[in-house]
């Protein structure tokens, strides 16, 4: 049998590793995001709510929503806008977890086995892990960041609706279509650098800390790679991925959510610093954890679903665990 031969009789897996893991990676993804979807978007909702730059530049036009916690949030939206509202936004979310965790899964293996060299059955250094996180997190967000734009966009029209204002689009198509129409290319990325920033602290907890625990466990527990190892190794996860990145979420929200002017500019934040010591000084510092319960009631069941079906699929398409 020639080379060429052999390489065509190998299972796809090994022929097109790194394409295959971002295809199981982004099917997992794609399932955890539309479960877990209704968490995410009350979380925007109360990010949204009480904010001291829309208050002082007279935005709030209309019937002003009260604020609410998590659980009238949710009742609020399905008894003003109805149960499939609780899914607005997913589609645009869908694509962007296909883009978003494809590429960061594969990146961190990648940099994790190639690049900072993790031997197999020993320990990883802690900082490695953070390295190897941080970054997958930041290429995979700056990759899916319009695609997130549009879903922060679409999340906030239920909210248009109710305080009399007119929609702004259509559908997810449209959305793409009338930003890039009206900013450029540029305006698909706005929002970015919190975007960015925000998504290397959720994955300095998402997967530094999954990928520890989960090693951690297997080296010095009597447990082994199996469902509980991974459900354990994700709750911890979920958890340290909300409290790290809940501050960065807030600010990315307010910024892609706010006013532009024709030439793509925030009419109420210059920068996401700027947002920042506004939403500090304007409503206090744990502000910044507003949609603090939702964000992690959503982080813990989705590491958990995502992982799991993560950890399943690529055994069953024989490519070894994460």
């Amino acid at each position: 049998m020639s080379p060429a031969e052999e390489e065509r009789s190998l299972p796809l897996p090994e022929r097109w590793p790194r394409a295959s893991k971002f295809a199981l990676s982004a099917c997992a993804a794609a399932v955890a995001e539309l479960v877990t979807f209704p968490l995410d978007l009350t979380k925007t909702r109360l990010q949204i709510q009480g904010e001291a730059a829309v208050r002082r530049d007279g935005a709030a036009a209309g019937r002003a929503v009260p604020y609410r916690g998590m659980l009238r949030t949710a009742a609020g939206i399905v008894q003003e806008e109805g149960v499939r509202k609780l899914w607005q936004g997913a589609t645009p979310a869908v694509y962007r977890h296909i883009v978003y965790t494809g590429v960061r899964m594969v990146t961190y293996e990648h940099l994790r086995d190639s690049v900072l060299g993790r031997a197999e059955g020993e320990s990883f250094p802690l900082w490695k892990a953070v390295v190897g996180g941080m970054s997958a997190g930041a290429i995979g967000q700056f990759f899916a960041s319009p695609a997130d734009l549009v879903k922060v966009q679409m999340q906030m029209e239920g909210k248009r609706k109710l305080e009399g204002k007119p929609l702004r689009f259509r559908s997810v198509h449209h959305a793409f279509l009338k930003i890039l129409s009206e900013g450029g290319v540029r305006a698909l990325w706005a929002g970015w650098v919190p975007n960015v920033q925000r998504a290397a602290l959720v994955n300095m907890g998402d997967l530094t800390t999954y990928d520890s625990v989960k090693h951690f466990l297997l080296l010095n527990t009597t447990l082994v790679d199996n469902s509980v190892t991974h459900s354990v190794s994700s709750a911890c996860s979920g958890l340290v991925a909300a409290v790290l990145g809940t501050p960065a979420d807030v600010v990315k929200t307010r910024i892609m959510n706010q006013p532009r002017d024709k030439q793509g500019r925030g009419l109420l934040y210059k920068s996401s610093m700027d947002c920042l010591i506004q939403t500090v000084q304007g409503e206090g510092f744990m502000s910044l954890y507003k949609g603090f319960i939702p964000t992690w009631m959503r982080m813990a069941p989705w590491s958990l679903v995502f992982w799991l079906t993560y950890e399943q699929i690529r055994r069953m398409c024989g490519v070894t665990s994460f």
